[in-house]
């Protein structure tokens, strides 16, 4: 039960920092784990990919895991692990593990001694090889890639996906060299494969990524509040779904260029100009003329939950003599609220499905069936 609570809980936080894959499995039976070391995160991508039916222990460096009280909780309670000297000793302490690997359990070491730099192993140690023959089980390999981008050794966490690569069994009697070998095997093959995508997410990604992304959103929301029928949300879900990264920087661009389309239409219908407002009824109009009457410039705050169009509003406002000041500051807080809050949301979708992202044509094409749907219903609904 531990176990499982272990993983789940290293599951979900690595999900929510881009992601963790695991490819193969360990053996039946007890088994030694030997691994590649750059990052405290290492420890978080094998409890959250191993087995929790092999009940995972990892060593922990004694003089640094648990050298103080809190520290010692956190390795042992959150992280399953035991305490391994790295001067003198610790071979005692991996002998001590014998029975539990014969009982079934995974012990899990990491051969270098220390976390490694620029993505090198380090040479082994023969500790974990001694073990696994004292105890009699194989000794497995895996190799663990990104967790060097996602916590770098004295760095900051950063988004980043994990994978974890598991092995096949080597006999109790390898030696620490072929341990490291079929390790660094894994970790090239791991780190050099590459991402399944989509093609159509990539060419939306490249355009979305860069300065040409950020004017297209300005664009479109500008010109959805003069006339343009589809709403900036369904940019910003486009994009958003692509670029995680840039969601909130592209639901800054499409506040902006609502904000300026809102003010450009409703100086435009203050002085008799009308533009063509398709997918938008008299009903739709009515009920904003009677609410801007009630409570003038604050009416606008009804528009991001009423499916009424911004650009009603801002066409009706102008007709209205509406302040353009006051005009602007309403419609900040609620455009600001709809557009922040849809495309930040779409942007942590697009971060949790990371792994996910080869069906992302699959995904634009029911993203659109819905909207047309939703905006079917909306306009029926005001008809």
């Amino acid at each position: 039960m531990a176990a499982l609570v272990r993983r789940a809980l290293w599951w979900t936080l690595l999900t929510l920092t881009g992601g963790v894959t695991r490819r193969g499995r360990l053996p039946r039976g007890g088994c030694v784990v030997v691994a590649n070391h750059s990052s405290h995160a290492d420890t978080a991508a094998l409890l959250a990919a191993l087995d929790a039916r092999h009940s995972p222990a990892i060593g922990a460096a004694a003089d640094y895991w648990f050298a103080s009280p809190w520290r010692r909780r956190i390795c042992s309670r959150l992280a399953a692990g035991f305490p391994v000297r790295r001067t003198g000793g610790g071979m005692d302490d991996l002998l001590t593990r014998a029975d539990e690997l014969r009982a079934g359990r995974a012990v899990v070491l990491f051969p270098e001694g220390t976390r490694g730099r620029d993505g090198e192993l380090g040479s082994f140690h023969r500790g974990a090889l001694v073990l696994a023959e004292h105890a009699g089980v194989p000794v497995v390999p895996v190799a663990i890639a990104g967790t060097d981008r996602l916590l770098p050794k004295h760095g900051r966490l950063r988004p980043a996906l994990v994978r974890v690569t598991v092995g096949a069994p080597l006999p109790s009697s390898a030696t620490p060299e072929q341990a490291r070998d079929a390790v660094a095997a894994l970790h090239r093959r791991t780190t050099e494969e590459p991402l399944a995508d989509s093609a159509t997410r990539k060419r939306i990604a490249a355009v979305a990524g860069s300065r040409r992304g950020l004017l297209a959103g300005f664009l479109w929301a500008c010109a959805e509040a003069l006339s343009w029928p589809l709403m900036p949300e369904l940019f910003l879900a486009i994009a958003c779904l692509a670029v995680p990264r840039r969601a909130l920087k592209l639901s800054l661009a499409a506040l902006a260029g609502s904000l300026a389309g809102g003010l450009l239409a409703l100086h435009l219908a203050a002085t008799g100009v009308q533009l063509p407002q398709p997918l938008t009824t008299d009903r739709m109009r009515a009920e904003v003329r009677q609410e801007l009457s009630v409570e003038s410039a604050a009416a606008v705050r009804h528009q991001p939950w009423n499916g009424i169009p911004f650009k009603v509003y801002a066409r009706e406002a102008g007709r209205a003599d509406i302040a353009p000041a006051d005009w602007l500051a309403r419609s900040a807080l609620s455009r600001g609220s709809r557009t922040l809050t849809v495309g930040l949301a779409f942007g942590a979708f697009g971060f949790l499905t990371h792994r996910l992202r080869r069906h992302y044509a699959r995904c634009l094409a029911l993203l659109c069936a819905g909207f047309t749907a939703g905006l079917a219903l909306i306009v029926t609904g005001w008809s």
